[in-house]
């Protein structure tokens, strides 16, 4: 239904639609970047597709965005809303996500700071080893959406705004709380774009430890945004 729709508005020649066709595209492929393989490119482009016409329906020129500007809003929120509605993270990945949030909110009530990997390991009764391998598995998890609150305040719409904004605030409050090497590695991952091989020459760790790391951020992030997942 979502390619007939597409394919049909872009036979009847629109320029507008045309020519914002490799907007589409690069969003897609950016967020692909950041999300597990069995993601499919062309289903986001599809999405997101239907996000551009949208977006040529609703726009007004008095807004005080451009079209560029307000399209891209609302095609990468359409494919957000996508991602949030998909069951895309394996049940098993789900399942150890959830288990290291938990161990990992316990062991910091416990120890009343930020605990070590070899605590967090023990409270989960298994050895370090085990959660390292644990850690690197649900690092697939990705931070869905990361976005600023600068970017929600801009969306234009105004059934959405109150709670995406509420949303960013309450993910941007939590990563500023996550320890100094997390929050790190989050900005170059997220902000920067850069990939697991370049942030590991940043932080001089190997790129499986880089994977840890982002795993272990997750973790942490879902059990403070309890409200949110």
């Amino acid at each position: 239904m979502i390619a007939e729709y597409a394919t049909h508005s872009m036979l009847q020649g629109d320029g507008l639609i045309s020519l914002h066709l490799p907007l589409v595209k690069r969003i897609a492929n950016h967020l692909a970047a950041k999300l597990p393989p069995h993601i499919e490119v062309d289903d986001l482009i599809q999405v997101g597709l239907i996000g551009l016409l949208k977006a040529k329906d609703d726009y007004q020129s008095d807004s005080g965005a451009s079209f560029s500007t307000y399209a891209t809003i609302r095609i990468r929120g359409a494919m957000m809303d996508e991602l949030r509605t998909r069951d895309w993270l394996p049940r098993s990945v789900q399942k150890s996500l959830g288990r290291v949030a938990t161990a990992l909110d316990h062991a910091e009530q416990r120890h009343g700071r930020a605990p070590v990997d070899s605590e967090v390991a023990s409270e989960l009764g298994i050895s370090l080893v085990e959660y390292h391998e644990l850690l690197s598995e649900i690092s697939f998890a990705r931070l869905t959406p990361i976005e600023d609150v600068e970017t929600v305040k801009g969306n234009m719409e105004p059934d959405h705004e109150v709670s995406e904004l509420l949303r960013a605030t309450a993910l941007s409050d939590a990563i500023k709380e996550l320890p100094e090497k997390e929050q790190l590695m989050m900005s170059l991952y997220y902000v920067d774009n850069m990939n697991l091989k370049e942030i590991g020459l940043v932080l001089e760790v190997s790129e499986s430890r880089v994977s840890q790391i982002h795993g272990k951020a997750i973790a942490r992030l879902k059990s403070r945004l309890k409200a949110w997942t």
